[in-house]
C-alpha cells in the first residue's frame, strides 16, 4: 500500500503506467474481451469491475492533451451511435478525472485494431458487454520555473 495511490493499482499496473511514454495507449477491457490473445502486455485485474479500475488509473495517469481525441470506447454491436449504461459511467469518470476530454465511440473493427496496437491491456472481470476503453497517455508538465 502507498499513500495517495489507489489500492486497485497493483505493482505490475503501476510499473506499466510509469513506463508508458507520451502517446502510448492502454486499454481496459471487460471479462469477455480476448485480452490474452491480443495483448502486447497483459495485466490482470481479476475480481475488479472496469469503472473503479478506470477511476484509479485516471487518478495517476495524465490524458494526452496534444491531440484532439485521447479517450476511446467500444460501441454496442459495433455501432458508435449506441451506448449502454456502462458507457455513461465511463464518461462520467472521464469527465471528472480528465475534464475537457471527450470519450469517442469507435466502431468494432476500429476499436479492436486500436486495442491490439496498445502498449498494454488491463483485463478486468467486468461482466457488462462492450465495457472497454482506451486511454492515450499525456505528459505531466514541469512546474513553472521560479525566478528569484
Amino acid at each position: 500500500m502507498l499513500i495517495g495511490i489507489p489500492s486497485l493499482l497493483g505493482p505490475e499496473l503501476l510499473a506499466t503506467l510509469r513506463a508508458m511514454g507520451h502517446g502510448d495507449e492502454i486499454a481496459l477491457v471487460d471479462g469477455n474481451y480476448p485480452a490474452e490473445q491480443q495483448a502486447n502486455r497483459l495485466i490482470r485485474a481479476d475480481g475488479h469491475h472496469l469503472v473503479p479500475v478506470l477511476d484509479a488509473i485516471l487518478s495517476v495517469l495524465p490524458v494526452d492533451d496534444a491531440v484532439p481525441e485521447a479517450l476511446f470506447r467500444a460501441s454496442v454491436k459495433g455501432d458508435p451511435a449506441l451506448a449502454d449504461p456502462v458507457h455513461h459511467e465511463m464518461e462520467a469518470v472521464c469527465a471528472r478525472r480528465a475534464p475537457g476530454h471527450k470519450v469517442v465511440a469507435l466502431a468494432g473493427a476500429d476499436f479492436y485494431a486500436r486495442v491490439k496496437a496498445a502498449h498494454a491491456i488491463v483485463a478486468t472481470s467486468e461482466p457488462r458487454l462492450y465495457a472497454n476503453i482506451i486511454i492515450r497517455k499525456g505528459v505531466i508538465y514541469p512546474p513553472e520555473s521560479q525566478t528569484s
